[in-house]
């Protein structure tokens, strides 16, 4: 067992150590330990991958790097694509705290996780450590993790920071986003988590952000992350990510990892030396790296420091509670669902169902305590039905068949046909999707595809579970099939979580936290995924997931937010308004939701908005904003409040130099998903004041829209044209065609026709009084001052 190494009496300031020291201190001393420094009363870290369950590694015996073939078991809780399925924060944060339990018994100070990057594409291999498309869920629940896992006393580790969508070519590829997108999507959950969860590291990724690594992007790593965000842990390197440590350094990489054997220590130290590196940006590196160390020492020891045991059944009921929470009801036809429990002939077919996938694959595998598996847990659960099971197909790397065993699918047809109901597992096997490349596809396997076609002409009672950590297609086929579960990967209590969500005894309250399409080339980032010769270009800009089908009004199979219940749920009665909080101006949210149904359940209340009318950007059609769980007994019904703040509801503008709200008529919608919306509201909203400053090669349609500049050049215009005692009939920006023909037309442009009514040499006095006039909040022409004739 690692223990945590204790902080030394010593009091010397880092900075004051000797420059090989510092330098040391800023990389690993092993894969995954940090260098101590007694003197300087530094303690060591252990760090461990984990963001669904401590991957142990053993250690070997000198205490050097550890090996990755053997690990210790711990607790395989939902991997991020089913835990986002949950949208249920509460929950996430229970499952932080236990992962930080677990991580104190081994003597982990940091768990790498939680992932927090954008399903920018179905095909990334590693969307499986990731929530969701959407920027609020994925920050929600990457928050309440880092929140859980700190509170425990065990540091989180954010990542991968930033724009790392895609495993093909991930060590060198440059994510090319534009500003717009990168803020409000890119670096959106990031934002929120650091501003609010304080994670005491943010691992930076592989890539590189428009053509520079984000391990030397100082704008990344310094002027965003830390000087506007006010993040103030260290920022530490994904393994292997690191280009040119004296770079890295410079850009605000406090730790490289993991050790490169002293290598880069040394590099360090001669730029120190021969000046081509500042000493006091080394030192501003190892006062964090201290600061960091002392809070996981301390962190640890307020929860009873290392070595303190878990209660590992505990911890498995708590995983099988999550997965339950996970499960989403994709289609119920005819009420198929629950199966009974106490009569009937069950077929469970699949070899999924016996051998399942409950996690992804690559650095994040952990080795379970135990493993429930579905027909297992459907046996165990069946208190008269009778289970049956055929394996169907067999995965990959299975024993060779010999020549006289059973043909697998014609076995699953026979007792197909001599049931009640068939249970097909279906998915994708861990050697089609893993970190480390991308899928081809996004098709399930053609002998898995032929056999539910054959299971669903021999019997039409069908229910398919899937299993998958990366987005599967389900069209055609889903139309043949009555029922379907999406069951993701539900971690090592994932088999008994299904059999109670299968017989009722858990009502499924997943909702999906990513698009299901209706083929690959649906997809919005199709045509620019994953790039090519060391560039991928993130070419949908902003519409990203439902963002992007609901802007090109494509079909889905199945939407974002989308789930099923054994009952139903009725909205009513929704209020908006505004009011004043703590933290600035708030859209305020009330609906009321009732359970019309006959089972207890739990609805997820989505709250979204559209746009105002008129906005001389391009929005997407509606983008999420807050959203609650409620549970209610049959025929109750709640009240559900929720808050926006007026802030959430700004776009990042390059030319304001930052985020600003368009004033104008929002709507605000209620719903069960992204297209399934029950209730909507007008909200207005005052715009905020604009920090765009306009210029003579500013257009005529800039200028009009800018909130003091169009006053200015109205009434400017106004009294040109009453000097000039202009005919009525002359142009005038009243004439729609007119306007329409000058909107994209610069002032300076204008001013020099013949018959406009500004001088050339006006432009900067009006430019000039438009900016006096946004200093002091001044929009409108005073009461009296003639704008007509414009």
């Amino acid at each position: 067992m690692t223990q945590h190494a204790r902080p030394s009496t010593g009091d010397r300031s880092p900075a004051t150590l000797p420059l090989a020291d510092k330098a040391a201190l800023t990389s690993g001393a092993s894969d995954f330990t940090t260098e101590a420094n007694e003197a300087a009363g530094i303690p060591a870290v252990t760090l461990s991958d984990g963001p669904h369950g401590l991957r142990l590694p053993r250690q070997n015996g000198d205490g050097g790097q550890l090996e990755l073939r053997s690990a210790t078991p711990a607790t395989c809780f939902p991997p991020a694509v089913a835990l986002g399925n949950s949208w249920d924060p509460g929950l996430a944060r229970r499952v932080a705290r236990a992962l930080a339990a677990e991580a104190r018994t081994h003597g982990i100070g940091v768990l790498l996780g939680p992932g927090v990057n954008l399903k920018r594409s179905p095909l990334c291999g590693r969307n499986f450590e990731y929530f969701s498309e959407d920027p609020l869920l994925s920050a929600a629940l990457g928050g309440a993790m880092v929140e859980g896992l700190q509170e425990a006393g065990v540091g989180a580790s954010l990542k991968h920071y930033a724009a790392n969508n895609q495993e093909t070519d991930r060590m060198r590829v440059s994510a090319d986003v534009d500003e717009r997108p990168l803020r409000e999507l890119y670096l959106r959950a990031f934002e929120r988590i650091v501003r609010t969860a304080r994670p005491w590291t943010v691992m930076a990724s592989y890539n590189g952000v428009n053509g520079t690594p984000v391990t030397e992007s100082a704008r990344l790593l310094t002027g965003i992350l830390r000087e506007e965000w006010g993040f103030d842990g260290i920022v530490v390197s994904d393994w292997g990510a690191v280009r040119d440590r004296v770079a890295a350094l410079r850009a605000g990489l406090d730790l490289q990892m993991p050790a490169v054997g002293g290598r880069t220590d040394r590099e360090v130290t001669a730029a120190v030396e021969s000046g081509a590196l500042d000493e006091a940006v080394l030192d501003r590196a190892v006062e964090r790296l201290a600061r960091f160390a002392r809070r996981v020492a301390h962190g640890a020891a307020a929860e009873g420091g290392a070595g303190r045991p878990h209660s590992a059944q505990a911890h498995h009921h708590l995983a099988g509670e999550a997965a339950e929470r996970c499960v989403v009801l994709l289609k119920n036809e005819g009420g198929l669902l629950p199966l009974s429990p106490a009569t009937g002939r069950i077929a469970v077919v699949g070899e999924l169902a016996r051998t399942p996938r409950y996690q992804g694959g690559g650095s994040s595998q952990v080795t379970p305590t135990r493993l429930d598996t579905p027909l297992d847990a459907l046996r165990e659960q069946s208190t008269g039905a009778t289970v049956g099971f055929a394996p169907g197909y067999a995965l990959p790397g299975a024993p060779p068949r010999t020549p006289e065993a059973p043909d697998l699918a014609a076995e699953a047809l026979a007792l197909a046909s001599g049931a009640d109901v068939v249970l097909v597992f279906l998915g994708l096997p861990v050697e089609e999707e893993s970190e480390g490349f991308d899928r081809t596809h996004i098709d399930l396997p053609g002998e898995q595809l032929a056999l539910l076609e054959s299971l669903v002409a021999t019997n039409p009672r069908v229910v398919a579970v899937l299993s998958h950590g990366g987005v599967v297609r389900t069209s055609p086929w889903q139309e043949e099939v009555p029922a379907l579960v999406d069951g993701a990967l539900l971690g090592q209590a994932g088999g008994g979580a299904l059999a109670r969500v299968l017989f009722g005894a858990v009502n499924p309250s997943g909702k999906l936290a990513e698009t299901v399409p209706l083929r690959l080339a649906d997809s919005p980032s199709h045509l620019s995924f994953p790039g090519e010769e060391g560039h991928v270009r993130y070419g949908e800009g902003v519409f990203v997931g439902y963002r992007g089908y609901d802007a090109a009004e494509r079909p889905v199979a199945f939407p974002f937010g989308h789930g099923l219940s054994y009952t139903s749920f009725a909205y009513r009665d929704l209020e908006v308004g505004t009011v004043d909080a703590a933290g600035g101006e708030v859209v305020s949210v009330r609906v009321k939701v009732a359970n019309t149904g006959r089972r207890p359940g739990r609805e997820i209340v989505q709250i979204y908005s559209r746009p105002p009318a008129g906005s001389r950007l391009t929005h997407p059609v509606r983008e999420l904003r807050a959203f609650a769980a409620v549970e209610l007994a049959p025929g109750e019904e709640r009240t559900v409040e929720l808050t926006v703040p007026r802030a959430d509801l700004a776009y990042y503008s390059v030319r304001e130099g930052g985020w600003h709200v368009e004033g104008g008529t929002y709507r605000i919608e209620a719903g069960s998903s992204s297209r399934d919306i029950r209730l909507d509201a007008a909200l207005e909203l005052a715009a905020d004041p604009s920090r765009e400053r306009l210029t003579a090669r500013g257009t005529l349609g800039e200028w009009l829209s800018h909130p003091t500049g169009s006053a200015v050049l109205l009434e400017h215009i106004g009294r040109a044209r009453a000097a000039a005692d202009a005919p009525a009939e002359g142009p005038s920006l009243s004439d729609p065609a007119l306007l329409r023909f000058l909107t994209d037309v610069p002032l300076s442009v204008i001013a020099d026709f013949p018959i406009s009514p500004i001088a050339p040499e006006e432009l900067s006095a009006l430019a000039a009084e438009a900016e006096a006039r946004a200093a002091f909040g001044a929009s409108a022409a005073a009461p009296g001052e003639p704008v007509g004739g414009a």
